[in-house]
């Protein structure tokens, strides 16, 4: 009888003089490729990071402080359209991207109080401060405007005398959820003075009651959003994920087919398409949701933090402001703040 051991010397053979030259050869040919690809899909990733943090070294930044005049009767729109005229989406070419690490600006938006004393700051590269400068004059022409020291160079942290809170905040809901603006507030009809309704108020109170030995700085990190994103399940194309996540929330709301675009749900007995029946909130959220993805879009980053000294540190008043800042921007079935994490706890604290 012929045992299936038997083969296994034959077969070894064969293998040896047919088919392992062949694999070795495939190998050979094909591995400098591969190897290739591998190093380029671990290492690219860290290339970009390092030109970009060199890019970022090289540049000089500014710090500009913003006064206002006593009576300022401009409505939201006008800062809105401030806004606009920093919406730049360009990254450069390829070589200034991935060769110099290019990257779209950034700005930072920031109020800080430095023992009660309330000021509004733009952090910007000094290279754009023409064009900055040139937006605030156009909506804002009774301002004043002025180059100073990047205020948290005067601040040096001594954990012996100091004690600090610091948290990066993120939205309570999806993405696409828009927090309450102006339009909510009815200030996009210029409404008389006395009937206006200016939701910082609150904020400023706060700022103007930090105490001596005491400051709080807000800082909101716009840059203008870029639709580039790889659309899912394909491998070279690029979609707005969040728009598309916008409009995929809508047509959920009102059950609405995302190709055709009709609304409601189909009677099987009928054969007819019910209109959806919305309640008040869910047209709210439907008609928030369809104007936010008309405005120019911002990828925003917002960060807070509390400083003192250990004797006038005071965690109820300086974090508790800081995190109920927000609160008027929150619409409670839209969007909201709070600090990044599972619980309400300070990033640091000394």
């Amino acid at each position: 009888m012929i045992r299936f051991g038997d083969y296994i010397p034959l077969l070894y053979s064969q293998f040896e003089q047919t088919l392992l030259p062949s694999v070795y050869g495939f190998l050979v040919t094909f591995s400098l490729p591969t190897l290739t690809l591998i190093l380029l899909y671990i290492f690219w990733p860290l290339w970009v990071t390092y030109v970009r943090a060199k890019n970022f070294l090289s540049i000089k930044y500014s710090v500009f402080e913003i006064k206002l005049p006593k009576d300022t009767y401009k409505s939201p729109k006008a800062m809105e359209l401030l806004l606009h005229a920093l919406h730049n989406t360009s990254d450069g070419s390829n070589l200034a991207q991935f060769w110099k690490g290019e990257t779209r600006p950034w700005y930072s938006l920031e109020i800080i109080s430095i023992e009660g004393w309330v000021k509004f700051m733009i952090w910007a590269e000094d290279r754009r401060k023409i064009g900055l400068m040139s937006a605030l004059y156009a909506q804002f022409p009774g301002i004043e405007v002025r180059e100073i020291e990047d205020y948290a160079k005067s601040v040096h942290y001594d954990p012996k005398t100091m004690k600090i809170w610091a948290a990066e905040f993120k939205f309570t809901k999806s993405d696409p959820y828009p927090i309450k603006t102006y339009v909510d507030y009815g200030l996009d009809k210029d409404p008389k003075e006395e009937f206006k309704v200016d939701p910082l108020v609150p904020g400023i109170e706060f700022l103007g009651s930090v105490g001596p030995n005491q400051q709080v700085w807000i800082q909101i990190m716009v840059i203008a959003h870029k639709g580039n994103q790889k659309k899912p399940g394909h491998l070279f194309k690029k979609t707005d994920l969040w728009k598309d996540q916008a409009l995929a929330e809508i047509d959920k709301i009102m059950k609405r087919h995302p190709e055709t675009k009709v609304a409601g749900e189909l009677d099987k007995v009928t054969g007819r398409t019910a209109p959806p029946t919305l309640s008040d909130h869910e047209k709210d959220i439907v008609t928030a949701l369809g104007r936010s993805i008309t405005k120019l879009p911002f990828d925003v980053g917002i960060r807070t933090l509390y400083i003192a000294k250990k004797e006038a540190y005071d965690p109820v008043f300086g974090i508790g402001g800081c995190i109920s800042f927000f609160n008027n921007f929150s619409t409670g079935h839209l969007n909201g703040f709070r600090p990044n994490g599972d619980k309400w706890t300070p990033t640091l604290d000394a």
